[in-house]
């Protein structure tokens, strides 16, 4: 493949299964002058599988001005320099943008190659809303500033997707379920593509209590998604369809008695059923 002179190529490779890695990204890596990847030492495992032998440099966050200058000098003298990240797209939460704007400042051409995205990847399979959503990326580390970023989004009506760290994702649902309230629909989607890949839909206040009793459920590299809020006000039950519900939950689960008292009423059984999470 013969690739054009001075050209930053923003490439996409594998979240897990390396078998999503697209040709055309194999072509790039392997007939650009240079590779600039988040860490030398994890890309290696990928260019020994598809037999890319093209030199490789670090560049991540805490690269300094000087090794961006330096990638920037190899397009001027017309070479072609490819960017990837750990896994999946670059700059989707992983270091690029500064080179990125600095290369097209400066007037070179900056190509995608499209291929694997995480959040991309967890929003088709997570059965929330995907017309309209919102990327937020990581949340604050600290709880009181998480919990300041979560207020933000309260009312915010589009589908809220997140990357999360596993030794911090419980502690993130539960203040996603104190902010959000209990029946706000969530998905936790982890080790996308790999061999315990889970996708998994629940209330907020079922899914919290689903990963506290699962600790595999609190390892590898963690999606959440959150149904964004009702626009306008929100249907409430009258008060026969209450009544029905507090006499039916004193004996039985929600899920049941919400199926009980749909029959019973004729009110929509989600409705009832959210509404039994949002009292306790």
């Amino acid at each position: 493949m013969g690739l054009d002179t001075a050209v930053l190529y923003i490439v996409a490779t594998p979240i897990g299964n390396l078998a999503d890695m697209v040709p055309r990204a194999v072509e790039v890596l392997q007939s650009a002058d240079l590779v600039a990847a988040e860490d030398t030492r994890h890309s290696q495992r990928l260019f020994s599988h598809f037999s890319i032998e093209t030199p490789l440099v670090a560049y991540h966050d805490h690269s300094d001005d000087h090794r961006t200058t330096k990638i920037l000098q190899r397009l001027e003298q017309g070479q072609t320099v490819a960017l990837i990240s750990d896994a999946g797209t670059p700059l989707i939460s992983d270091p690029g943008y500064r080179l990125v704007r600095e290369a097209r400042e400066r007037g070179f051409n900056v190509v995608p190659i499209p291929g694997p995205c995480a959040f991309v990847a967890a929003l088709s399979a997570a059965g929330l809303p995907s017309d309209r959503f919102t990327f937020e990326g990581f949340l604050p580390a600290k709880a009181l500033a998480r919990e300041k970023a979560l207020r933000a989004l309260e009312n915010e009506t589009r589908t809220m997707v997140f990357y999360e760290a596993p030794h911090r994702v419980l502690d993130t649902l539960d203040a996603m379920r104190q902010v959000f309230g209990n029946a706000r629909e969530a998905v936790i989607a982890r080790e996308l593509t790999k061999a315990f890949e889970t996708i998994h839909l629940l209330p907020l206040a079922e899914l919290v209590e689903w990963v506290r009793a699962d600790r595999n459920q609190q390892r590898g590299e963690i999606a959440l998604l959150v149904r964004g809020a009702e626009e306008g006000p929100s249907a409430e039950l009258d008060a026969e369809a209450e009544r029905v519900m507090t006499l039916l939950l004193a004996e039985l689960p929600p899920k049941r008695a919400a199926a009980v008292a749909a029959e019973i009423t004729g009110v929509n059984k989600k409705l009832l059923y959210n509404w039994s999470l949002a009292q306790k």
